[in-house]
């Protein structure tokens, strides 16, 4: 990557910004790969993917204010699985994945004590489908519950596959943006979270 990056014309003229869309593409292959592909196929993925962290490693290497490499993201993201995982490296007990959870999410806590919302981190640049699942999760947290539907009925993923192609085919009839229609809910969802935050944190004043 360091002699690509120094020697390769087009590679030199890539920051950050130009890479996302590189990014989104080769983590949708990966996805591609695990859900039909081959073990050859997920391989190549994987390296693929792997590039693009290589890469924005190098750029950062480069920036004259706050560098930091490769070894940097790994020594970083080695010293946080250390802490999330006291189970293992350290004395914690946790016997099931419920009991994992608790650990995870405490060490979590702390290392992000800066938070004041239970949506904070959550990005609202992921496919509006999981970002949903993601919003309504963090929503259930304050006591917030997205509103029910009767067409909300499904017995089986399969049938929630139906049931999700039946609404994006009935938003095509009647001219409707099916993502615009999920992510102005989703804002709304989100507005009642932090109005539930906000409500607590008075009434604990």
């Amino acid at each position: 990557m360091r002699a690509v990056r120094e020697r390769c014309a087009w590679t030199q003229t890539i920051d950050h910004r130009d890479l996302v869309p590189y990014l989104v593409e080769e983590s949708a292959e990966v996805i591609d790969a695990v859900e039909s592909g081959t073990r050859s196929d997920l391989r190549e993925e994987l390296g693929d993917l792997l590039w693009q962290v290589l890469f924005h490693a190098e750029i950062a290497a480069g920036d004259a204010d706050d560098p930091f490499d490769i070894d940097d993201v790994a020594r970083g993201l080695t010293e946080k699985m250390v802490r999330r995982h006291p189970h293992v490296f350290a004395g914690a007990v946790a016997s099931t994945p419920e009991e994992v959870l608790v650990h995870w999410n405490a060490a979590k806590a702390a290392e992000k004590h800066d938070r004041t919302s239970v949506l904070d981190g959550v990005s609202e640049h992921m496919p509006s489908l999981a970002l949903a699942q993601k919003v309504i999760g963090k929503a259930e947290q304050v006591g917030v519950h997205a509103p029910h539907h009767r067409l909300a009925d499904p017995e089986s993923e399969a049938e929630l596959g139906d049931a999700l192609l039946a609404l994006v085919q009935l938003a095509r009839a009647r001219g409707w943006d099916a993502e615009r229609a999920l992510r102005e809910r989703l804002r709304a969802l989100r507005a009642d979270v932090h109005a539930a935050e906000a409500s607590t944190e008075t009434a604990s004043d």
